[in-house]
């Protein structure tokens, strides 16, 4: 063993003694924020980079980079915790969900809250570290987070608060790295929100008799026979949006190539949900990680 094992090694011997109970926990915690299932993760980074980017014109400033990928990284896991906070009682009777912490009684709600009010303050922390614009915006993000996992319960459209939960960063960004907010911030804006309720809408194809027999809501059960259609629809708005933001910033060739790219992704997605299988409606929502990830890379290489 060398030197830097054993000293970890005695470091976490230490931390169990001194903290046993919160050790036995910790990989129901990992599970909770599903920092072991960083998809959530990607799909928040990407457009948030991508506007970053583009508000710097190029590299934004390191100290704004570092934070809002902690930052973005810690929200979505708060966001995790307080999501099964509010399915305790219905996450054990969907097949997909019944092994989570709290279905499956790793954790308590107590556990799951007090986890969320702890990364939140974490996050908060690091938006102080920006200007005022940004503190005043964040004061939304967190109530459009907190509310979010409720939205099942009252509307069929809570995949719409979660495309605004999903964009806010985007408008962050903005105010971070300028400390103003342009009218073409919110084309990215809303792009982005049409995106998030496509890949969420198969994301909730998964799972949509499930959520018909316990009385789930979702966009998903809402279009019915018509959800490729609709999806389809918000794919290609979502395009047209991302290219008519494209012309506002002013961008280059590689960003308009870049949307080409994500039209055929999202077009194989199309063929993906063709039948309706779960599982490949599940592949299908994983592959917008590739799709986000290509237009940050059109970005990138736009202002290189």
């Amino acid at each position: 063993m060398s030197q830097s094992d054993s000293i970890w090694s005695s470091l976490s011997t230490k931390f169990r003694a001194r903290f046993p109970e919160f050790s036995a926990k910790l990989p129901a915690y990992v599970e909770l924020t599903r920092f072991d299932r960083p998809i959530g993760i990607f799909l928040l980074l990407w457009p948030t980079l991508t506007a970053l980017w583009i508000a710097a014109a190029g590299f934004p400033d390191i100290d704004l980079l570092l934070i809002f990928i902690a930052g973005t990284t810690i929200m979505r896991a708060a966001g995790c915790c307080v999501n099964d906070f509010a399915d305790y009682n219905i996450d054990g009777r969907v097949s997909r969900t019944e092994k989570r912490p709290l279905a499956r009684g790793a954790l308590t709600r107590q556990d799951a809250l007090y986890c969320f009010i702890f990364l939140s303050v974490i996050g908060f922390g690091l938006v102080l570290l920006t200007n005022q614009f940004t503190v005043m915006l964040s004061f939304g993000a967190i109530i459009v987070i907190a509310l979010y996992p409720f939205m099942k319960r009252f509307t069929n459209l809570p995949q719409l608060v979660l495309g605004v939960a999903f964009s806010w960063g985007i408008l962050m960004a903005f105010t971070a790295q300028t400390n103003s907010l342009p009218s073409a911030a919110f084309l990215l804006f809303v792009a982005n929100a049409l995106w998030t309720v496509a890949y969420d809408t198969e994301y909730a194809m998964v799972d949509r008799e499930f959520d018909k027999e316990i009385g789930v809501k979702s966009t998903a059960i809402l279009f019915g026979e018509a959800d490729k259609m609709m999806i389809g629809m918000l794919q290609a708005m979502f395009i047209v949006a991302m290219w008519l933001a494209g012309g506002r910033f002013e961008m280059g060739g590689p960003y308009f190539v870049s949307l080409l790219i994500a039209t055929g992704l999202l077009a194989y997605q199309q063929y993906l949900i063709r039948d309706r299988v779960p599982g490949n409606c599940f592949r299908a929502f994983l592959n917008n990680n590739w799709v986000g990830a290509v237009i940050f890379v059109g970005v990138l290489l736009n202002y290189l």
